[in-house]
């Protein structure tokens, strides 16, 4: 059968272990020609083909329930449930989701994109089943990396403490995006190495068995001994005293020892965990030789060589922007380190951790430690660096507002992929966090015009001693604009005016300022000056040229590329409300009340009328409204 014939798993069922293999084989050919075209998570997915049809081949999705956390992982059983005819246009606009997703397929029983949330997900499917009197099976599939997050272990906790019947699967591949890091990603090394427990437990079981039983001491001494096996070869045994049953290390590519072990699990009452080890990247050697993390998930490739087809841009990336200057600052400062929650390669800090390895700090999927640990280095004078992307940064929204706002810390936070990303879709577009970070007193938001501007911000947030500063920096790569030798700080709370005009104002900041000035240039041939104005500090806002403004009676456009609720916008119509000055016309442009999908970042800015001609039609129309209300008073 070819893959785009499959429209349901069912028929693994019939397959033997050859035509198993051969399945398996074909999978991996297909992944690895469709991403090197479109990109993709290629490392996760290759290494989940034999995890995925032993799933389906034992399982009745989607009857039995199996979650994927993250998601990235789950093109494989997207290709078992009848989608592969759509990989043409995997994360494309209009085209299919690169994570689960409930609309595509009746299989995809939860939608996710970020870590660590498939074992509470699991535990509310599960606890519903045994409310209702169901006796479908749940599976969630959790990575080592993922196991490291807060909600995670929560999760864990409550799973063993209720005794709910689950089979989750640890696949273990030593790699979440970047090298694992953390005593946990050590217990687990520990387990890989210490052999199967479960089957010297059984043996030691049916030895037992065999010597005649000479009354209860030798049972009770029989029990004490397959516990001290239990501590002997499973060091620490951490899921066990959590609840579960623990089965493994298994073989993650060997068809009989995953069938063996999950029609076990099956059997076995209560929580049971699957140990599985896999190897990422699997049956393509760039991506089973990447320790960096690079192929986790790519952009275009060559299949023959490996490379990766890179964007002809020869500006830096913005995240390789901004963490270089924080280096070169660092090397005369002391007091800077740096933070990631697992992304030292998407945030470029590589070289720092290389040049100052004790100033260093990847905590793992730990967004709300991260933030609380930078918080505690700043109470003992330090100056930290918290690189985090914005999708990622709603995770620590207590954190930040309790343990660093509230404490009024000096610490320094680059949120990175702020804007549209593309083709991750809505699970990771950066464009909530001036709206849920706007309103927290003491934090200053900014966002640079370009990447001179941009270091220059960091100098300004490194300087500032006043509190919490936040930089917002978008995905991908700067304009190519030259770059100043010595860094300087901006006065915190001032704006510029790129252009200057009398009809109509545009108060934009970031990736929209290139649309703003081509718009006005439209404008101009039509005889409508539009002053544009580079609002780079989002809070606090540059007060005294917004009264100068308003004292003009020209109308005001504002535009982010962010949601509209709460966003810049709404700070700039609070602040004329406040100051009495109600009359001044003022339109709002931004992300609209709702998620938006995957897809080239162009195509998303033009369906929701984002673009250069949308604002220039949009300005024409609040000019000429504005006149004709005018010559009525």
């Amino acid at each position: 059968m070819e893959l785009t014939e499959i429209t349901s798993p069912s028929f693994i069922k019939k397959l033997n272990k050859d035509q198993m293999t051969q399945l398996a084989e074909d999978i991996r050919k297909f992944l690895i020609e469709k991403l090197s075209v479109t990109g993709g998570h290629i490392g996760p997915n290759l290494g989940v083909v034999e995890l995925t049809i032993m799933l389906h081949r034992i399982f009745d999705s989607p009857d039995d329930k199996i979650i994927w956390d993250v998601g990235h992982q789950a093109y494989v059983h997207k290709i078992l449930t009848g989608r592969a005819c759509d990989f043409d246009s995997l994360r494309q606009y209009k085209g299919l989701c690169g994570f689960p997703k409930m609309i595509e397929s009746e299989h995809d029983v939860w939608e996710t994109g970020h870590s660590s949330t498939s074992l509470s997900a699991a535990m509310g499917m599960a606890a519903a089943r045994d409310v209702k009197g169901d006796s479908n099976f749940v599976i969630p599939i959790i990575g080592d990396g993922a196991l490291t997050g807060g909600m995670a272990l929560e999760a864990l906790n409550h799973i063993g403490h209720a005794k709910t019947n689950m089979i989750v699967i640890l696949n273990d591949n030593e790699m979440s995006i970047a090298p694992n890091v953390g005593a946990l990603h050590a217990v687990l090394g520990k387990l890989r190495t210490a052999g199967k427990y479960n089957s010297a437990k059984d043996e030691l079981e049916y030895i037992l068995k065999k010597i005649p039983a000479v009354g209860g001491k030798l049972a009770s001494a029989a029990e004490r001994v397959k516990d001290s096996l239990k501590y002997l070869l499973v060091s620490g045994i951490f899921f066990e005293e959590l609840g579960f049953t623990y089965l493994g290390p298994i073989d993650g590519h060997d068809f009989n020892d995953l069938e063996r072990n999950i029609q076990y699990a099956k059997k076995t009452e209560g929580p049971v965990l699957l140990h599985v080890i896999t190897k990422k990247g699997k049956g393509f050697r760039p991506a089973e030789d990447d320790k960096r993390g690079t192929w986790h998930g790519t952009g275009p490739y060559k299949i023959e060589t490996g490379d990766l087809i890179k964007s002809s841009s020869v500006a830096p990336s913005w995240s390789g922007l901004i963490a270089e200057t924080v280096r070169n600052i660092a090397r005369e400062d002391r007091r800077i380190v740096a933070i990631t929650p697992a992304m030292p390669v998407g945030s470029k800090l590589e070289s720092f951790a290389s040049e100052f390895p004790d100033r260093f700090f990847d905590v793992g999927i730990a967004e709300q430690h991260a933030t609380t640990m930078a918080a505690g280095l700043a109470t003992q004078g330090m100056k930290p660096f918290l690189a985090i992307y914005s999708t990622f940064m709603q995770r620590a929204y207590d954190q930040m507002l309790h343990d660093i706002s509230r404490q009024n810390l000096n610490v320094f936070i680059g949120i990175d992929r702020a804007g549209l990303v593309g083709a991750d879709g809505e699970t990771h577009q950066g464009v909530f966090d001036i709206a849920f970070l706007r309103h927290m007193p003491n934090l200053v938001i900014m966002m640079p015009k370009d990447e001179n501007e941009g270091q220059h911000m960091v100098k300004t947030a490194i300087d500032y001693n006043e509190g919490p500063i936040v930089l917002r920096y978008p995905r991908g790569n700067g304009l190519g604009v030259p770059l100043d030798e010595t860094l300087r700080p901006i006065p915190i709370g001032t704006w510029e005016v790129l252009r200057e005009g009398h009809d109509v104002a545009v108060l934009t900041f970031g990736t929209s300022i290139p649309m703003a000035l081509e718009a006005a240039e439209t404008l101009a041939a039509k005889g409508i000056h539009v002053k544009v104005i580079n609002a780079r500090f989002i809070k606090p806002l540059d007060t005294a040229m917004l009264d100068r403004l308003f004292a003009t009676g020209m109308p005001i456009m504002t535009v982010e590329e962010a949601v509209l609720a709460g966003g810049f916008g709404s700070a700039v119509l609070e602040y004329a409300h406040d100051s009495q000055q109600t009359v001044i016309p003022i339109q709002r442009m931004g992300i609209p009340d709702r998620f938006i999908e995957h897809g080239n970042v162009e195509e998303l800015l033009a369906e929701i009328g984002m673009t250069a001609g949308h604002l220039a039609d949009d300005l024409e129309i609040l000019v000429k409204k504005h006149a004709v209300e005018r010559e009525q008073v």
